[in-house]
């Protein structure tokens, strides 16, 4: 880690910075006392670039994906409801 005074540090800012990039940290004093730390920030984190196809050959299908899962007669939803109509004949 390099040290340098508030002096040194506004006059040599651009390449100091420079150096920052590069992942060197600066200790910067005032009178050879520490005040402030420049690192370099976190890298940016690309963006997910999934391949098309990568997973191919990893899935096992079991069964016959057309036809359900259940039996018709477990199905909640098939059974007869009462026949009330919220809709009424438009005379």
């Amino acid at each position: 880690m390099q040290t340098v005074n508030v002096a040194s540090f506004k006059s040599q800012l651009s390449q100091l910075l420079a150096q920052v990039e590069l992942g060197e940290e600066i200790q910067v004093c005032k009178r050879n006392v520490p005040i402030a730390r420049v690192v370099p920030d976190a890298p940016k984190r690309t963006a997910n670039r999934t391949v098309l196809g990568c997973g191919a050959g990893t899935v096992v299908v079991r069964g016959d994906l057309t036809e359900p899962a259940l039996d018709e007669s477990e199905w909640e939803m098939l059974r007869a409801a009462p026949s009330r109509s919220c809709l009424t004949p438009v005379a």
